[in-house]
């Protein structure tokens, strides 16, 4: 997508914390953007962070590139995110402003795809996360669950007016965020998207989402490393949208394969083509949606049938407990409001994902 030359200039904050697997192909699409007029704000807790080194060089290899670093932690809630980027948000220098993840892969048309979007109803902007270059079995069905399940769900959600946010990318306009409170009012919830949400939907906006979503390369991901990350999204689902995540149990396909049992099973000899047929249509239509998109399908029917069998142990793992661990600090996942809890950070650790 072209450039606009009258395009309004556009500040990306991006929170770094620790090297992730591509990190440096990542914060370095950063500045590969085709946009006119553009800053980037890298936003790091700790000057002994990791990753410190990485953005430092990367600011020096391109001097022509408006960006800076700025380093300090903002206790304005539990969310270490949320707290490392305050001053990202602060220090912006221009209206448009777009919160993006370290781990994004941009496109050089990453901004003007988020522009595009944009209508007079929109409160913000913001993408799922789609997975790319895997590396492994349990990297495949990571991007099982990104792309074909979780992206596929909150696309059709956006189709039907109910967008949510999600973290990777939050492109706001300034004085639409202010006016709930600025930044720090997605301290309301554990889970800043979450807050996100309720604020625009709060304001009569839409979030809705870009086309296509952002890239996050993989790498290596192991079981444990898998497991932690879903179990995490579910609780704060579980937590911040009680009501949403409840039905979350029928999204996969136990139930429907429940149903074509239950009516094949008087028909003789009829059950076996009945299941071949149901699992030939359901994982076939994801394997199309997959290769359309360009998403990853090696391994597809092991990884997708992998998923499937997690889904419902992550729905019960997500009503069973609360805690969850992110980059290191363990956390709670409670509802908003609830009287004498609220969201505490339990402990801090080193940097991981």
């Amino acid at each position: 997508m072209r450039a606009p030359a009258d395009g309004p200039p556009v500040s990306l904050v991006i929170p770094v914390c620790g090297i992730d697997n591509y990190g440096e192909d990542t914060l370095r699409s950063a500045f590969q953007l085709d946009y006119p007029r553009f800053e980037l704000v890298f936003c790091a807790a700790r000057a002994d962070d990791p990753v410190v080194p990485l953005v430092r060089r990367l600011i020096a290899d391109h001097p022509w590139a408006d960006a800076h670093l700025l380093i300090g932690d903002d206790p304005v809630s539990p969310n270490p995110k949320l707290n490392n980027v305050v001053k990202g948000w602060d220090a912006a220098a221009h209206d448009w402003i777009a919160i993006v993840d370290s781990n994004v892969l941009m496109r050089r048309d990453y901004i003007q795809r988020l522009l595009a979007v944009w209508r007079a109803d929109t409160g913000l902007v913001c993408s799922p996360p789609a997975g790319c270059s895997p590396s492994g079995f349990w990297a495949g069905v990571e991007c099982a669950f990104l792309n074909t399940y979780q992206a596929r769900w909150q696309y059709f959600a956006d189709s039907l007016g109910f967008g949510f946010a999600q973290g990777k990318t939050l492109f706001w306009r300034r004085a639409d965020l202010e006016r709930a409170g600025g930044i720090r009012a997605l301290g309301r919830d554990i889970a800043e998207d979450a807050a996100a949400t309720k604020i625009v939907r709060d304001a009569g906006l839409r979030v809705r989402l870009v086309d296509p979503p952002a890239r996050q390369p993989l790498g290596y991901r192991s079981l444990r490393a898998v497991w932690q990350r879903q179990s995490r999204w579910a609780r704060l689902r579980r937590a911040t949208f009680p009501l949403f995540f409840a039905p979350e149990i029928l999204s996969g396909p136990a139930l429907p394969l429940v149903a074509v049992i239950v009516l094949a099973w008087p028909i003789d000899g009829a059950l076996g083509p009945a299941i071949l047929l149901f699992a030939t249509v359901w994982y076939g239509s994801e394997f199309t949606l997959a290769n359309a998109a360009g998403w990853p399908v090696s391994q597809f029917l092991s990884t997708a049938l992998t998923r499937d069998v997690m889904l419902p142990a992550l729905w019960v793992d997500a009503w069973a407990g609360n805690s969850f661990e992110w980059r290191g600090t363990t956390m709670q996942a409670r509802e908003p409001g609830r009287p004498g809890e609220g969201h505490t950070a339990l402990a801090s650790g080193p940097h991981g994902e």
